[in-house]
């Protein structure tokens, strides 16, 4: 198993171009079963858990085939499997957004509870209601859940908690749907505005994607297009703490700063200087490697977009580890999102956990030491500390991070860091 070898205590500078967005590129390559024409794609990265996806298409029936790097062309017109087994949706949540569009099209649909990072119960039953609400007979038998429809039927639906995959898996059943569904309380975030701008090109009728009312009029059938997915704002996050932490002075090209809005305000507070233009974002900071008291501690709460993402609340964590004062993140989406605080701690980070709010006191520097990473996120704020600690430290189960970073160690490399992959 791989891991991660870095010494820290090296200011970030260079430029480094940002990837296109994994939890996009997942439900975008999910509604290629819409359509029998050809969907190409374009940026989508080259991700553990976008191979498994293509790996789960391709084993009900979808052609893929690759037209240069971060550019494939998905052809369904021969799916000869309506099932997404265990085996293959194991590891990843995602799997569940083959539900829609294999109910959609083909009236029928057998999906296995999907599995994926052991951050806190993200429960499929609001997926399952709204597609019930409009007409599908579902139960869930020996771990499966079974779907049939003749036709699905437009409705209206509204969502007791805000769900980004449930966002998304209703919206391209209904694309499909006779007459019109409306979404209430849907999820905002970019990934739901990529996906519709995605299927309106395929020939769907969507209005308000990016509010909490997305309407979708049923069409009888999806055609041809072509979509470049949109750049990871949370990649770009994570490189953005990576300089305000060490000093640093980046440039990310290829990434849209509105999409960050939530995030750059946060450094700014730091005291980190953050600027941008249509296409690309700069942050300097004197940040920790420069000397105490430069980098000011600060809070965040998550919330759904637009507020401050829950998948940034463990890398500004690690900041807040190494700058002065006290602050506290609080997390209100998932309830295990704060497994990497032990590993942390063993970087002598002082952190307390209290409920779901972590109360962070900053220390005038870490130590290099062993750990391990938890999940995804998590994996990412232990790179971050690694970044400024003190002599060697060793990061173990890495094949989270490439679950959701594109060419880390490379990035990182070409902006000076001192990282190794070893095997």
């Amino acid at each position: 198993m791989d891991k991660l070898v870095i010494q820290g205590g090296i200011p970030l500078n260079g430029e480094v171009r940002i990837s296109g967005a994994k939890n996009a590129a997942l439900p975008i390559l999910c509604a290629g079963l819409l359509t029998e024409a050809p969907l190409k794609l374009g940026n989508v990265p080259d991700l553990h858990d976008i191979a498994t996806m293509l790996k789960l298409l391709e084993h009900m029936g979808i052609k893929v085939s690759r037209d240069g790097q971060n550019q494939l062309t998905l052809d369904a017109s021969d799916i000869h499997t309506h099932e997404a087994p265990y085996d293959m949706v194991k590891t990843m949540r995602a799997s569940i957004l083959v539900l829609g569009p294999l109910l959609a099209r083909f009236g029928h649909a057998r999906v296995s509870l999907p599995g994926g990072c052991a951050i806190g119960s993200r429960p499929v039953d609001l997926h399952i209601k709204g597609l019930q609400a409009m007409g599908a007979e579902i139960h869930i038998e020996h771990g499966y859940i079974e779907a049939k429809v003749d036709k699905l039927k437009g409705a209206r639906i509204f969502m007791d908690l805000v769900t980004v995959t449930g966002t998304e898996n209703l919206m391209m059943a209904a694309t499909l749907a006779e007459g019109t569904t409306i979404l209430e309380n849907a999820a905002k975030e970019p990934e739901v505005v990529d996906l519709a701008e995605c299927l309106i090109k395929m020939g769907a009728q969507i209005e308000g994607a990016g509010s909490d009312v997305i309407t979708i009029k049923g069409v009888s059938s999806l055609g041809a297009a072509q979509h470049d997915v949109v750049c990871d704002r949370i990649e770009a996050g994570t490189y953005l703490v990576a300089a305000a932490m060490t000093g640093g002075n980046i440039r990310l090209q290829h990434v849209r700063a509105e999409l960050l809005d939530a995030v750059i305000d946060k450094l700014r507070e730091t005291g980190a200087t953050v600027t941008h233009d249509d296409n690309s974002i700069s942050v300097s900071s004197v940040g920790v490697l420069q000397g105490k008291g430069n980098l000011r501690s600060v809070s965040v709460r998550t919330a759904p977009h637009p507020a401050f993402p829950t998948d940034m609340q463990a890398q500004f964590m690690a900041l807040n580890t190494v700058a002065d004062a006290v602050a506290t993140v609080t997390e209100t989406i998932f309830e295990n999102r704060f497994m990497h605080v032990q590993e942390m701690q063993r970087l002598g980070a002082n952190i307390e956990v209290e409920g779901n709010t972590a109360i962070i006191r900053g220390t005038e520097f870490l130590e290099g030491a062993t750990v391990m990473a938890t999940d995804l996120r998590a994996s990412a704020s232990l790179v971050l500390a690694a970044l400024v600690a003190r002599g060697e430290t060793v990061i173990e189960r890495i094949y989270h991070l490439d679950r959701g970073y594109e060419r880390l160690e490379d990035k990182l490399t070409q902006l000076g860091a001192r990282i190794q992959r070893v095997k």
